[in-house]
């Protein structure tokens, strides 16, 4: 490829906070780092969250891929068809300076700068800022520098609603292949007319009046009937749910997850299910990431350990007395829920405190999975152990995270590169069972 054709890349840290490896995957093409990043990255490299090991990893790879002694000129990145790297430190501007632009000379817009500079020396090719904060790439464009989000690990069907639902409705199924189907439990998909689908796929068949839920079993190739269950004083309260409970209660399926907005049930459900086979699994483990203010850990707010912790965990334990509040005051149940937590039989906690445990014959639950990233994902499915299974739950048109959005988040990679798997399935779950008012907010606001 000429020169002129390959373009060149300015990272922002936002970028290299999501995803370190980040400045090897832009091919032939040139890459820059303006010196306000690194500075940046020497303020996060220290702490226990992901952005954390981002900031300290990206260094390290700096480090090692450094083959000159003065990093502000360029030098090839690793493997023969990469392009180049260097350190953008002093800014070359003749015109538009960013910092008095927005009289302002805050890191982002000495990042501006450093882009303008790029630009200048540089006219005859084409250069991009890279960024994954939408409030930069604004400024960028006011400036007339192309910006452009970092779309590694986008799943960029999210945004048209196409992202994998996990089920099929079909509203004029043959009547008595329905019948076949409810009198026999389970029938081959050919035998119904069905082409096979990829990995654990569930149906909603309809014809009428009547209506069937079933689901692929792809071990056996035949399409079971799918029951509805009530489980620890938890029923499904609609299709999707039964669904669901379905995908949490076999035994062959060791990764699951839950999407739908608040009020749906997703954690609820999995709570019940976990609790439902509490023998077959040495601990339930429930978690939630904590999602830290400004780079502030929990250390910031007042009081012990626990104090700090339980606001974030609190709605983990709401669930929990949901489920201890579904019997009566003589049953032993809730009792032995306590005692399960007394012996840490039932374990709740956050994701940052997994770190050296070991995943084994575990049944673990993630909670609000779309604030974590693609690999934040990876590093805990990869920690799993024999006998363990995962449930990821979450809603993804709700992030808390910074640089995070509806294709870019951990849980929509996850189903979108999952899906298909005999290992995983997948439940969208729309209809909320909060409450009617509940219900408002979602449709409404």
């Amino acid at each position: 490829m000429r020169k002129k054709d390959r373009k060149i890349f300015v990272l922002d840290t936002s970028v290299i906070l999501y995803d370190h490896s980040a400045i090897e995957c832009f091919e032939e093409h040139d890459v820059v780092i303006p010196i306000q990043v690194l500075e940046e990255l020497d303020t996060f490299k220290k702490g226990n969250d992901t952005i954390n090991y981002e900031a300290r990893e990206f260094i390290r790879h700096l480090d090692q891929i450094a083959k000159q002694d003065v990093l502000t000129d360029w030098q090839p990145l690793n493997g023969a068809t990469r392009g180049k790297f260097k350190v953008v430190a002093k800014h070359d501007l003749n015109g538009v300076d960013a910092t008095k632009v927005f009289d302002d000379g805050k890191n982002d817009h000495q990042i501006l700068n450093a882009t303008l500079t790029i630009q200048r020396q540089n006219r005859d090719r084409k250069v991009v800022l890279v960024t994954k904060d939408i409030a930069l790439r604004l400024k960028a464009k006011s400036l007339n520098i192309v910006a452009e989000d970092y779309l590694t690990g986008k799943v960029r069907d999210v945004r048209d609603q196409l992202l994998y639902s996990g089920r099929t409705v079909n509203d004029e199924f043959n009547e008595e292949l329905i019948d076949t189907l409810f009198e026999r439990g389970s029938v081959p998909a050919e035998e119904l007319g069905m082409d096979r689908p990829k990995g654990n796929h569930f149906f909603i068949l309809k014809h009428k009046k009547k209506s069937i839920l079933a689901k692929f079993d792809p071990r056996t190739g035949n399409v079971d009937r799918v029951e509805k269950k009530s489980i620890f004083g938890i029923g499904p309260k609609n299709a999707e749910q039964a669904l669901a409970m379905s995908a949490l209660l076999d035994p062959e399926i060791k990764l699951v997850t839950l999407q739908g907005v608040a009020g749906t049930g997703k954690t609820l459900l999995a709570l019940a299910c976990a609790l439902e086979q509490r023998r077959e699994y040495r601990q339930i483990y429930v978690t939630r990431p904590v999602v830290p203010l400004s780079n502030k850990d929990i250390g910031y707010l007042p009081g012990d350990i626990q104090s700090k912790l339980d606001p974030y965990m609190q709605p983990l334990w709401d669930n929990l007395k949901l489920i201890k509040g579904q019997f009566e005051k003589h049953d032993s149940t809730p009792k032995r829920i306590d005692e399960m937590l007394e012996n840490e039989k039932i374990s709740i906690a956050p994701l940052a405190y997994i770190r050296g445990r070991s995943l084994s014959n575990i049944f673990f639950i993630v909670d609000e999975a779309q604030n974590l990233t693609p690999l934040e994902i990876k590093t805990v499915i990869s920690r799993a152990g024999e006998g363990t299974k995962i449930v990821f739950t979450g809603d993804v048109h709700q992030i808390d995270t910074p640089f995070l959005d509806t294709e870019s988040n951990g849980l929509s990679y996850l189903i979108d590169k999952a899906k298909g798997d005999p290992l995983f399935a997948h439940i969208t779950l729309e209809k909320g069972e909060r409450s009617p008012l509940a219900n408002l907010a979602n449709e409404l606001l």
